[in-house]
């Protein structure tokens, strides 16, 4: 991370460590095999907004990686790629949101910016990246992996929107917005 502050290399381990967990011990499987909601991705894309898109896109490779790493003993390339580019593509929307949210604001505006840049975040990891990779990568079937990729998009879309949402607004909770202290 070029001229990266110490305040963003330290969101980028404890976002990792974060991620790491959640994604370990918090996820409700889906219909569809290996495939399960994931509260970890509103994480990477809370502080993809508030640090940018290179600190979304290492908390959520290195955080995948890890799971992967601990939970399988070797790692699924696809799907850490597809994560690291999902936290990529969100931490776009922080030119719209972090500078609000340090004011205290997260409004109409910047929630849309959020939820746009996840969307296409989501779609672009989900239904595109690890499908393909899962097919270049490890020969698996098309129909199987676009099945997975779809039902990840769906699933983690709307876990990251409203997670990453609620996150965004209860830290602007905290700052206190310009003007708003007054001189008695």
């Amino acid at each position: 991370m070029k001229n990266a502050s110490t305040r963003t290399i330290v969101a980028t381990g404890l976002g990792a460590a974060l991620f790491l967990v959640l994604f370990m011990f918090v996820k409700i499987p889906s219909p569809v095999p290996e495939t399960n909601l994931q509260i970890a991705y509103g994480v990477s894309g809370f502080f993809a907004a508030l640090f940018g898109p290179v600190c979304g896109f290492l908390i959520a490779f290195i955080g995948h990686a890890l799971n992967d790493f601990i939970a399988y003993g070797s790692p699924w390339w696809s799907w850490i790629v597809a994560s690291g580019v999902c936290a990529l593509i969100t931490g776009i929307s922080k030119g719209a949101v972090a500078s609000k949210v340090e004011e205290g604001i997260f409004g109409f505006d910047e929630i849309k910016m959020f939820v746009i840049f996840t969307l296409i975040g989501q779609a672009a990891a989900w239904i595109v990246v690890a499908p393909i990779l899962d097919i270049v990568i490890y020969g698996e079937p098309a129909s199987l992996v676009f099945a997975q990729g779809v039902t990840a998009f769906i699933v983690d879309f709307i876990t990251a929107a409203v997670v990453g949402c609620l996150l965004l607004k209860a830290y602007a909770s905290t700052k206190t917005g310009k003007g708003t202290l007054s001189k008695e």
